[in-house]
């Protein structure tokens, strides 16, 4: 059967639309779209115009870019008649997007450099706002978004400048993307379901993406000018359900809610757009926009104002926060600490906005939104929603027995996880290499009270050893230089030591530091953490000619972040700062000394996967612990849209009576804080300190509930304070007892346990963790085969997996054979689809083992061969066919069986 032409495809397309409700139009060149353009603009506009008249409105049209004409589309022309008021000419219907008008033609023929005819076009009151090239079935879709980048150069002009969309389909795959100057293919997308099902064949997505009232919707409503770039980006599938799943909340309901979308998809564009939307209500008063760090809060300003000039006015402190709070400011971003400040020292000054309709915004909620500042705000405002957004929901698996996003926000409203994103090529996937930096016959692994395990990891020579790998391995990691890294570490005191040490080690990488101190800290060595930062913040002053000091602080983490943006800074250390929220698309690798489990996790390794160029086709993670468990577990937990996110917490009441109850026993042995000065032996200090520890588990949960108050609880807030800075000071005494050194048994080395792709080669190292008689069996089998259902690697060797599994694993009683079983088990599968082969085709046998043999050692075939296979005589045509159909089984058969 012969393939669909590329002509039959156009024409099935406009039949679709035309029977959508598309009217049908031929148009065959620039006068013809013009003459229309005229008609169409006068029949929306409801006016008849004169031809002077028309030609002012195609000199207003005319000038500017791309980007110039994106706003004209959305603004008016005031048309003036003398005698008469001024009438403004609409381009477009913005609100009531139903309401313009549709029409379709194919093959308009344009002039520029080169004649050339465009397949389909999208007229929306006469404009071509949406062009769609196609290609016949079988080619590669790339090739059509190559036309319209020649297009570009060659012959749009004039009204195709008013180009907004562009849509590239072979019928099997079809994508589409922003018109903007300087493209590229990786940011064309495909339209999706709600569930983020790719709707990739050409009728489904007329159907769906193409419907003229969704089309209208978003090129009014979702299409957003970065007044930066100056460019157009339009929302990808999952941003749009997200937006009109939280302006269907806010808009029809009182429910709050959050989004679930991984980290380093585009939420910044996803939370500006539906503030944006938001704003534009007249029944809402305020939208505040809440983060919860200083970076956060001047990165958050920068990016939607970059969307919208002025469109906010970042707070710099509580008084202009207060003043923006009551004056007519409908978009606020504020950190979480500054708007808990202001309702707590200026409520009384708020009281006109304490029952007004706000709408709060928390980015990343999983993090400052499950503390005391987050219940202080939402018991402050009366008519209240909020919505959060998070890349790492806290889950019951890592809530440590607190509360789950989900008990903090409501439902969640829409997800798209990190699997989705990397099968989309919206974000990269990781490499993760796993270094032993410990030689020992002592298992460190396993903390035991005679073992200091943190004499061991925070040793000089170890730390020494890692900065010399990183300095010799460096440029390998980042292309020489041509991109920059993140150095973690588990405590302030050990990144002064890793700093140290590179200060002291030759070699030509710029590093720099930030962390932050306590005033009040215990002073280990010879300097206060803020003193050695002065002095670090020195050394970063003489390479960049800058004047910072920790007096300057907050200057200093902005020149910091944009300085590594800018690729100035090859390593910056870290303890906890810049893990979370810091978008640097030059950052390609992550070096890691310290433990990182579940949210912290991902939230880490994502700082190094934002796309960038062919270049970086993942983010490096460079582990000096074995973190390969808790890597695992954060991949699954965070690739499972179904995730357990439910704690099944107890009442309040039920927590109160717990405390007081376990208070009785406290106070049967001190029922003064003074008295545990005199309590008799260690016995019944050890005492105090678990009765009270017990007692701060509780309060811990009960600080969470909105109606908590100390007047439920059977001790005042100061005395149980006061009792609290007892058993703080008796907590760390009696866990300071002294361990057992063991550094002589120990030899530090740097050697390779482990390197992990996290793509689909890494999601296959999991079938060795398969437990049949684990209660997740059916969840971890599905999850290994739904990633090699995504992945174009391993689709093909699917059901080779599927079958092991399900033939093999459960007769399996020791897990450590799983791997050689598997080895049987492909061989046992490859001779019989060989043999198979041999006799379904009747070819010789020898002859043809031999070529598959060759193929998998050089990847060539000879097609005498192949002929000298066949056993059965043939005509010529009849010969070349059957050749061509060998070749392509023992490709396949190759392709399968390769592991």
């Amino acid at each position: 059967m012969a393939t669909q032409s590329e002509v039959a495809l156009e024409e099935s397309l406009i039949k679709k639309l035309a029977d959508g409700g598309y009217q049908r139009v031929k148009i065959d060149d620039v006068t013809d779209l013009k003459r229309n353009f005229k008609s169409q603009l006068e029949k929306f506009n409801k006016i008849t115009l004169e031809e002077s008249e028309f030609n002012q409105i195609l000199t207003f049209l005319d000038g500017g870019t791309v980007f110039d004409k994106a706003k004209k589309l959305r603004d008016r022309y005031a048309l003036k008649r003398e005698g008469e008021p001024v009438k403004y000419i609409q381009f477009l219907n913005k609100k009531d997007w139903c309401k313009n008008i549709f029409q379709v033609t194919n093959q308009i023929t344009m002039e520029g450099k080169y004649k050339n005819r465009y397949d389909v076009t999208i007229l929306i009151n006469g404009l071509p706002l949406v062009q769609i090239e196609l290609k016949k079935r079988g080619i590669e879709l790339k090739k059509a978004f190559n036309q319209i980048n020649r297009y570009q150069y060659h012959s749009f002009s004039g009204l195709f400048q008013y180009v907004q969309i562009f849509v590239i389909s072979n019928g099997v795959n079809t994508r589409y993307y922003a018109n903007n100057r300087n493209l590229s293919f990786k940011y064309s997308f495909y339209w999706k379901d709600k569930d983020n099902r790719n709707i990739s064949n050409l009728d489904e997505f007329a159907d769906t993406f193409l419907e003229k009232c969704h089309l209208s919707k978003m090129i009014s409503k979702y299409i957003v000018l970065n007044e930066t770039e100056k460019a157009l980006m339009v929302l990808r599938a999952y941003q749009y359900y997200a937006v009109e799943a939280i302006l269907d909340k806010a808009l029809n309901t009182k429910q709050n809610g959050y989004v679930w979308h991984t980290t380093g998809s585009g939420k910044t564009l996803t939370s500006f757009k539906v503030s944006q939307l938001l704003s534009e209500n007249e029944n809402i008063d305020k939208i505040i926009f809440v983060v919860d760090r200083k970076d956060l809060d001047y990165q958050t300003t920068k990016e939607f104002n970059s969307f919208c000039n002025d469109s906010v006015d970042g707070t710099d402190n509580t008084r202009s926060l207060v003043k923006q709070l009551l004056g007519p400011n409908k978009l606020i971003i504020t950190t979480i600490q500054k708007l808990t400040k202001a309702i707590v020292k200026h409520e009384k000054h708020l009281d006109n906005v304490k029952d007004k309709k706000v709408i709060l915004m928390f980015d990343e909620c999983h993090r400052s939104q499950f503390g005391d500042m987050h219940k202080k705000i939402t018991g402050f405002f009366t008519n209240l929603q909020f919505f959060g957004f998070t890349g790492t929901p806290i889950f019951a698996v890592n809530a440590n027995k607190n509360r789950t996003t989900r008990d903090i926000f409501g439902d969640k409203l829409h997800t798209y996880v990190i699997k989705d994103a990397i099968r989309d090529q919206n974000v990269l996937g990781f490499c993760v290499e796993y270094l032993n930096t410990i030689k020992s016959n002592v298992k460190i692994d396993i903390e035991v009270e005679d073992i200091d395990r943190k004499e061991v990891m925070d040793a000089d020579v170890r730390i020494e050893k890692i900065v010399d790998f990183i300095i010799a391995n460096h440029k390998r990691k980042t292309y020489n230089k041509e991109f920059n890294a993140i150095l973690a570490v588990s405590s302030v005191n050990v990144l002064k030591k890793y700093y140290d040490t590179f200060k002291n080690k030759e070699h030509d990488l710029k590093i720099a530091t930030i962390f932050s101190y306590d005033d009040n800290e215990e002073i280990q060595g010879d300097k206060h953490s803020r003193d050695k930062l002065d002095e670090y913040i020195a050394d970063y002053n003489e390479i960049f000619g800058t004047n910072f000091s920790t007096n300057t602080f907050s200057q200093y983490y902005v020149d910091v972040s944009k300085r590594a943006k800018d690729k100035q800074i090859d390593i910056l250390i870290v303890v906890n700062m810049f893990l979370t929220g810091f978008d640097n698309k030059f950052l390609n690798t992550l070096y890691v000394d310290k433990n990182l489990k579940y949210h912290s996790l991902i939230q880490a390794f994502s700082r190094t996967n934002r796309l960038l160029n062919e270049k970086k086709k993942h983010g490096n993670i460079v582990c000096f612990r074995n973190l390969k468990k808790f890597t695992d577990k954060a991949i699954q937990l965070y690739s499972d849209e179904d995730a357990a996110e439910i704690v099944l917490m107890k009442p309040y009441a039920v927590y109160v009576e717990e405390f007081n109850k376990i208070l009785v026993e406290l106070f049967e042995l001190t029922s003064d804080v003074y008295d545990v000065d005199n309590l008799p032996s260690e016995v019944e200090l050890k005492q105090f300190v678990q009765i009270f520890r017990a007692l701060l588990r509780i309060i811990t949960r009960l600080y969470i509930f909105t109606e908590f108050t100390f007047d439920d609880l059977d001790i005042n807030e100061q005395d149980f304070e006061d009792f609290k800075s007892k058993y703080l000071d008796l907590y760390i005494e009696s866990n300071s007892t002294e361990k057992v050194s063991i550094l002589d048994d120990v030899d530090f080395e740097i050697e390779l346990i482990r390197r992990d792709d996290i793509n689909v080669a890494y999601i296959l190292t999991l079938l060795k963790e398969l437990d049949y008689n684990s209660p997740s069996f059916d969840k971890d089998k599905k999850f290994i085969l739904d990633t090699m259902e995504k992945s174009h690697e391993l689709r093909s060797k699917m059901e080779l997996i599927e079958r092991f599994i399900n033939e093999n694993i459960p007769e399996i009683c020791n897990r450590e054979t799983i791997e050689s079983e598997f080895e049987d088990f492909i061989e046992k599968e490859k001779k019989q689809a060989i043999n198979d082969l041999i006799e379904d085709e009747k070819l010789k046998e020898d002859i043809t083992k031999g070529i598959i043999a060759e193929y998998e050692f050089s990847g060539k075939m000879r097609n005498d061969l192949i002929k000298n296979s066949f056993t059965e005589k043939m005509g010529l045509i009849e010969k070349r066919s059957k050749l061509k159909l060998i070749k392509e089984h023992i490709i396949n058969l190759v392709d399968k069986f390769s592991w």
